[in-house]
């Protein structure tokens, strides 16, 4: 009776062990797995948009833009109304220009036009860009080819919009520079008129720290849009605005 009780002594105790090691392996599966999602996770990042070769802004990046913009609430006629001539393009910036080359060269007669502008409440040329800091960056780097032509700041940050509207009832300027947000407003409140526009340049192929074009950007797309749609396409297509890329 004693053999027969320290018998299966043994044999609950391989099955005990069996269980443990069972355990100890599944927590190795799972560290491996949570391993392969992080892995996977940074792949996602925009840092490989900072690997890649920056490629240059086209007409047709723009138009695909539109296209993909209004195809959800617009019909086909509408879309096809949308579409810009390619003689309202300038030549697009092909990332070796600074500004103030790039301008001169969709521009040579600017001197000429800038002597000829004497119209208050517009500009000349608009350049549109994603953000106060940018657009100051801007300006610092236009400087020479504006000259002597009057430059103002379209943007929100320190500046009211009122402020603006009064000085451009004051002043002939012949440059602005802002977000496509404060340019809309200013529209809005008949503090700028687009009829003596001449030139619409975007800023875009430049990228901010998270690499982000201006377009790339949900609400400044939907402002440039709209923007677009408050006489812009209209000039475009009468050939009194050319837009450039830059």
């Amino acid at each position: 009776m004693t053999q027969q009780e320290t018998a299966p002594v043994p044999a609950p105790s391989k099955k005990a062990k069996q269980p443990k090691e069972c355990f100890l392996i599944k927590p190795k599966e799972i560290k491996e797995d949570a391993k392969k999602t992080r892995k996977r996770r940074k792949k996602k990042i925009t840092d490989v948009l900072a690997k890649s070769e920056p490629k240059p802004g086209t007409p047709e990046d723009l138009q695909k833009l539109m296209k993909d913009y209004y195809s959800s609430h617009r019909s086909v006629i509408e879309l096809e109304e949308l579409n810009l001539p390619d003689s309202c393009f300038l030549k697009a910036n092909d990332l070796t220009h600074s500004l103030s080359s790039y301008l001169k060269e969709i521009c040579p007669k600017w001197v000429k036009l800038r002597r000829n502008h004497s119209e208050k409440k517009s500009v000349l040329m608009l350049i549109i860009c994603s953000s106060a800091i940018r657009a100051l960056e801007l300006i610092r780097s236009m400087t020479a080819f504006r000259g002597d032509s009057k430059v103002m700041k379209l943007f929100a940050k320190h500046i009211k919009v009122q402020e603006q509207v009064k000085l451009l009832e004051k002043r002939v300027v012949h440059l602005g520079v802002g977000t496509p947000g404060r340019i809309k407003e200013l529209i809005k409140q008949g503090g700028l008129t687009l009829n003596p526009l001449k030139f619409l340049i975007f800023d875009w192929n430049w990228r901010d720290q998270k690499m982000r074009r201006m377009m790339d950007i949900p609400e400044i797309r939907k402002e440039v849009f709209e923007l677009l749609e408050m006489g812009v396409l209209s000039l475009c297509k009468s050939e009194s605005l050319k837009l450039g890329l830059f």
